[in-house]
């Protein structure tokens, strides 16, 4: 079974890695306080839509509907339930990792007011993602339109956060080499995949699909990353990020959902190194700056560097410049200029003599990267 950690214990560990991968059994605000400043990479919310019903619902042959009517959705005005918002949005903003960013999902009952909370609080939204299911429930009264979608809100921890996980390129090669869009289609869980209890009934009314669930992992989080859910219900997020290589803490009040949750991420597989690797592509690597390679002594003042196929040269410049033919300037610029052309990459352009042979010097900024590699 997946590891459960009273709120209790948790307060009293001494290695911050004694919460990884297990369910914190808990309210979730004060379990958040006890987790550490800074230690998660990515947070997925999906905390109560404080729905507002206004009594039973019955389908047109007067079949009762489960409705979501849990004392945990149940809050006594929009004041109580901004203050709530209010109140584990902060502590969220606390162990979230400089680079981190979260997502919360939500229906139009909440979404607004949490998404107004988020700006108030500082974390920069960066989209809104509309989840339209394929098979929604139908709305029995015909008094409105069907609700055949939630939204998610996916945002950094602050407007400064510009080096978030965003797996574009393994995305976009996923989706038929096209941008995937703000709009994802999924069902609703159901099927084998809904966990029910021995009497048949659901373990949880708001059971998240977990497609839905491994798409918002491989979209913004890397192997090894540590993902927070602090509305755990039936454990998808734990479920699914194990599956992923990712490690996951999970924050759940109601012992028969923990308890759901724990044999459910059990009994799941993680897939191999292999199958996890992540497709990136060059706006994923690091910025490297050509006067880097001057300081790591990788090239040095005077060096002549040249095309491929020797029809120009030039010198570098002890300012990570380089000259010729009385012309000065970046590795890109200069190269356009000799050529004549409006745009160069330097990169590819200019090479270096190796003592073999002539090498582009975007092997060396490749040099350069895998050495930052290694310290991430």
């Amino acid at each position: 079974m997946a590891a459960v950690l009273p709120l209790a214990d948790l307060k009293q560990q001494v290695r911050p890695d004694t919460w990884l991968n297990s369910i914190i059994k808990g309210d979730c605000v004060a379990a958040l306080e006890a987790l550490p400043d800074h230690s998660v990479d990515a947070i997925f919310a999906d905390p109560p839509y404080n729905l507002q019903l206004g009594g039973t619902l019955h389908r047109p042959d007067q079949s009762l509907v489960d409705a979501v009517d849990d004392e945990w959705d149940q809050f006594a005005s929009f004041e109580a339930y901004d203050a709530f918002t209010r109140a584990w949005l902060l502590a969220c903003r606390r162990v979230l990792k400089p680079h981190g960013t979260i997502w919360v999902i939500g229906s139009y009952h909440n979404i607004f007011r949490v998404g107004a909370m988020m700006q108030d609080l500082n974390f920069w939204l960066l989209n809104d993602i509309v989840w339209r299911k394929s098979n929604p429930m139908p709305n029995f009264k015909g008094r409105r339109f069907q609700n055949a979608h939630e939204t998610m809100i996916w945002a950094s921890r602050d407007a400064k956060a510009k080096s978030y996980t965003f797996n574009y390129d393994a995305l976009k090669a996923s989706n038929d080499d096209v941008q995937m869009r703000s709009d994802w289609l999924f069902p609703i869980c159901s099927g084998n995949e809904r966990l029910k209890g021995e009497d048949g009934k659901k373990v949880h009314p708001t059971q998240k699909p977990e497609a839905l669930l491994a798409r918002v992992i491989m979209a913004s989080t890397k192997p090894g990353d540590v993902i927070l859910d602090p509305f755990f219900g039936s454990g998808t997020t734990g479920a699914v990020a194990k599956r992923l290589g990712r490690n996951f803490v999970g924050i759940e009040r109601e012992q028969d959902y923990i308890d759901a949750a724990a044999a459910r991420i059990e009994a799941v597989e993680p897939l191999g190194k292999a199958e996890l690797t992540v497709m990136t592509g060059k706006k994923a690597e690091p910025r490297v700056a050509f006067t880097t390679l001057l300081e790591a002594g990788l090239v040095r003042p005077g060096q002549v560097l040249t095309d491929e196929r020797r029809r120009y040269s030039a010198i570098i410049r002890a300012d990570g410049t380089l000259a010729a033919n009385g012309e000065a300037g970046s590795i890109h610029r200069l190269g356009a200029k000799v050529q004549g052309f409006d745009a160069c990459n330097g990169w590819t352009f200019w090479h270096f003599d190796d003592g073999h042979s002539l090498k582009p010097i975007d092997a060396l900024r490749a040099i350069i990267r895998n050495d930052l590699a290694k310290l991430d």
